[in-house]
């Protein structure tokens, strides 16, 4: 893990595309703002993990649990 410090207005890039910004500290929180493609995902890791816990019990569903789902959404 890469660790730097940095100051409010100061930023971070990453390869050329990607800019990320100390817009405020107060506290013990730190405000940042992210400069990025559209196409780049970007979440918070609470969200991410919830994300990939989701698709991870999808993709264990049972056949049988997909069927019944596709027969109740068309009704």
């Amino acid at each position: 893990m890469l660790v730097l410090t940095r100051k409010l207005g100061e930023s971070i890039a990453i390869d050329d595309n990607i800019k990320i910004t100390v817009v405020q500290i107060k506290g013990k929180q730190v405000r940042l703002g992210i400069r990025a493609p559209k196409e780049t995902k970007i979440h918070r890791e609470e969200v991410y993990q919830a994300i990939q816990d989701e698709n991870t019990q999808a993709a264990s569903a049972d056949l049988g649990s997909i069927q019944d789902l596709t027969k109740e959404l068309k009704k």
